[in-house]
């Protein structure tokens, strides 16, 4: 096989009919993963370059990548990454691979400090709300949306031969010819919204010497109304602990989705997860002093200063009760670390420990927000209520299982 070639369309073709053979649930998506690990390119770009010959380095890398898929192991240790929401985090063996339901979980945080924490200081910097300002906005987005479009088709045509045309035939979106006809529709479209705004000014009724006078006087009220009027709040800066950090996934979208306005505390007790958190951390671009990872046990490492003073506590704990363990899906089961699955006889061991602190980390009103079993949202939110927390609420999933709890520290608790 070595010294045969090798195309990315063959490559791609062989992996699918290997893997479906071997049980793989979505042989064509696995392969087209692995490839463009191996490779280097997007997905799309694959299918632009069908044609090309694989070095003998990416075959060595495929054959190793395609062998240890077989096998079962996931494809997120295998590439070495995945996307959560808007940022992409590295895997690795040893730390749990983050889960779309774990999404949601981020969503119900940022959704409680926009509505208690954040916003009535990003309120107060909310630009006037204009008439025309809806117009100018779809304005605004209709141009940026042609400019990707016309972007696209223009990257995907640089890399097109008169054959690869040809190929495509109905997939107009790859050819130089919508290349040329966007810049067209572009140029007529600016030339048109230059007209319309020489209409408009000629349309305006020229002011005299009494108008001018008049708006004169008015913008000196209105000044004089800005001077006096008491300056905006320093917004405040939300504070977030979350405890069992994996690859850091949860923290490092905090931070980076409402960036300069959240400063987030992690912890985990695998040493592997803090190495690799950091190093997602790093790639981000994000500080030390904007997401700050601590090794320990759940919320040991936490100075007794700091008690009392965090916004949130999030968490995606262990919390698959011991007997499901045994039914888990092979890739699961056999790959990822039973430390960072296993939650005891009904899942909640490590929830309690986390319920029992939340009132001494938490000041009064702050969140409290855990994912957990679906079979096991209803004792978890009974057992919110018992600590004295409100606003119990049980969040479902995308699949419409219950999958998170989140609750209201309403009396924190004093440090002894």
């Amino acid at each position: 096989m070595a010294n045969e070639i090798w195309t990315i369309k063959r490559c791609l073709e062989w992996t699918k009919e290997y893997l479906a053979e071997r049980g793989e649930e979505h042989p064509r998506l696995s392969a087209e993963w692995l490839l463009c690990a191996a490779t280097g390119l997007a997905r799309i770009d694959l299918y632009m370059r069908m044609d090309e010959t694989l070095n003998a380095a990416q075959l060595e890398t495929m054959h190793a990548a395609v062998v240890r898929r077989a096998k079962g192991e996931p494809l997120q240790y295998i590439t070495g990454s995945t996307q959560f929401r808007m940022i992409d985090v590295a895997c690795a063996p040893g730390v749990l691979i983050p889960r779309p339901e774990t999404e949601m979980l981020v969503e119900e945080v940022l959704n409680y400090l926009d509505a208690e924490v954040l916003s009535p200081e990003a309120a107060a910097r909310q630009r006037v709300e204009l008439p025309w300002n809806d117009e100018v906005e779809q304005a605004r987005k209709a141009e940026a949306a042609l400019a990707d479009e016309r972007a696209t088709a223009e990257r995907r045509a640089a890399n097109l031969t008169a054959a690869d045309e040809a190929a495509l035939g109905s997939d107009v979106l790859g050819s130089r010819a919508y290349a040329e006809e966007l810049a067209d529709r572009e140029a007529e479209e600016a030339a048109a919204q230059a007209a319309e705004a020489e209409a408009a000014k000629a349309a305006e009724p020229e002011l005299d010497e009494y108008d001018i006078a008049i708006e004169g006087a008015d913008q000196e009220t209105v000044s004089a109304q800005d001077a006096a009027a008491p300056a905006p709040a320093e917004p405040r800066t939300a504070r977030v602990l979350e405890v069992g950090c994996g690859t850091g996934c949860i923290s490092l979208s905090i931070a980076w989705e409402r960036r300069g306005h959240v400063t987030c505390t992690a912890t985990d007790i695998e040493p592997r997860a803090i190495d690799l958190a950091t190093k997602n951390r790093d790639a981000l671009g994000l500080t030390s002093d904007e997401v700050a990872f601590s090794l320990t046990n759940l919320v040991s490492s936490i100075p007794r200063e700091e008690w009392g003073t965090f916004d949130v506590l999030v968490s995606n704990p262990p919390y698959i009760p011991t007997d499901v363990m045994r039914s888990l899906p092979h890739e699961v089961k056999d790959f990822e670390p039973d430390l960072a699955l296993e939650g005891g006889v009904d899942g909640l061991d490590i929830f309690r420990r986390l319920l029992n602190a939340a009132p001494y980390m938490l000041r009064a009103g702050g969140l409290f927000a855990c994912e957990l079993y679906e079979g096991a949202l209803d004792a978890a939110a009974e057992l919110c209520r018992q600590a004295g927390l409100s606003d119990v609420r049980i969040v479902h999933d995308l699949t419409d299982r219950p999958r998170i709890v989140r609750a209201i520290v309403t009396e924190p608790k004093q440090r002894q």
